[in-house]
C-alpha cells in the first residue's frame, strides 16, 4: 500500500475548533503543505485534501496544461465549516462533497467524498438525492449487482451490458460497502479515487480506500444519516467574527444564491455585523474556503 506524502503545519483531519467558536461554527482542518509524489494530478490532490482542484492550481500558480513535479509542495487551506452537528450519525453536505461522522456529540471523523453526476444520459437522474436514511447493513468484498439504469446506460454508449461484477480489483464498490435507507443510494470505497471530490457517481457516495476502512468498522447498522445541500455555510465566534463559505450550486437547486447567504446571515443574527462588499467578494469567487466577513 502506498502512503500519501503529507507534510502539514496541523494535520489536516485534526479537529480545529477555533478560538472562541460555538460547536454550531466549528471550523475544521487547516493550512497544510501538500507534497507531490508519482501518480499525483491536480484532481487526485483535491480528492485527498477535499479543495476545488481548480482552486488549489490559482493559490499555487500552477499551469494545468503541465504534469505536477515530484516533490514540489503546495500550499493548501483546507478547512472547512461543518453544517451542522449532531449526537449520533452521519452527515453529508452534497455541495462541499464532505461526510461528517459524529458519536456523543463529537465529530470523530470528516473525509471527502464523491457525489452524483450532474447530467444524465438516460431518463434516470444520477444527482445523489437529499434526505435522512439509516444504515441497514454493512457489506466486506461486496458483489456489484449492476442496476437496470446503469445497464441501459450501457448499452446506449455501445459498451457491453453486464449484469454483476464479483469481488475484485475491478468491481466499482471496492472493498467495503454500506447499504442505506434511501435505494440504491451505497456508501462505499473507491477504485477510482480522483473521482473523490467530484460528481462522477451514478448517486452513490464514494470515499477514498484509505478513509473508508476505518469508517466502514466504526459505522453501526442503524446509525442515523442524512444528506443535505447546503452551499452556504456561516460560522460565528464569541467575538462576533464571521466566517463564510460558499460552494457552488452544482446541482442547480438554488434560485438565488446571493439571497440564501443573505437569509443565512439573518438568521444567525450578524447581517448587520458583515462586510458586504467581502461578501459579495466570496459569492462571486465561490471558493468553498472559510473567509472572515467581519466588518
Amino acid at each position: 500500500m502506498h502512503f500519501l506524502i503529507l507534510k502539514i503545519t496541523s494535520l489536516l483531519l485534526a479537529l480545529l475548533l477555533l478560538p472562541g467558536l460555538s460547536a454550531a461554527g466549528m471550523i475544521i482542518g487547516n493550512d497544510m503543505v501538500y507534497t507531490i509524489r508519482k501518480g499525483d494530478t491536480l484532481e487526485l490532490v483535491g480528492a485527498r485534501t477535499g479543495v476545488y482542484w481548480w482552486q488549489i492550481a490559482k493559490d499555487n500558480n500552477i499551469d494545468t496544461k503541465k504534469h505536477l513535479r515530484i516533490g514540489h509542495e503546495l500550499k493548501i487551506n483546507a478547512r472547512k465549516i461543518v453544517p451542522i452537528t449532531i449526537d449520533n450519525g452521519i452527515i453529508i453536505n452534497i455541495p462541499d462533497r464532505t461526510l461528517y461522522s459524529f458519536r456523543n456529540s463529537h465529530l470523530v471523523q470528516s473525509f471527502p467524498v464523491g457525489m452524483g453526476l450532474l447530467t444524465s444520459k438516460t431518463t434516470t437522474s444520477w444527482k445523489t438525492p437529499i434526505g435522512k436514511f439509516e444504515v441497514i447493513a454493512k457489506m466486506k468484498d461486496p458483489t456489484w449487482y449492476v442496476p437496470p439504469s446503469i445497464q441501459e446506460e450501457m448499452a446506449l454508449e455501445g459498451k457491453e451490458v453486464i449484469t454483476s461484477v464479483p469481488p475484485g480489483p475491478d468491481n466499482p464498490l471496492g472493498r467495503y460497502a454500506i447499504k442505506t435507507t434511501l435505494p440504491g443510494i451505497l456508501i462505499h470505497e473507491t477504485i477510482k479515487p480522483s473521482s473523490v471530490n467530484q460528481y462522477r457517481s451514478h448517486g452513490c457516495i464514494r470515499v477514498l480506500p484509505e478513509n473508508m476502512k476505518k469508517f466502514f468498522e466504526d459505522v453501526e447498522p442503524n446509525t442515523p444519516g442524512e444528506l443535505l445541500y447546503e452551499p452556504v455555510k456561516a460560522a460565528v465566534s464569541d467575538k462576533g467574527q464571521v466566517f463564510l463559505e460558499v460552494h457552488k450550486d452544482f446541482y442547480g437547486r438554488i434560485k438565488n444564491l446571493k439571497e440564501e447567504t443573505k437569509m443565512l446571515l439573518e438568521k444567525t443574527g450578524v447581517a448587520n455585523k458583515v462586510d458586504w462588499q467581502k461578501v459579495e467578494k466570496i459569492l462571486k469567487e465561490q471558493t468553498g474556503i472559510p473567509q472572515d466577513v467581519s466588518l
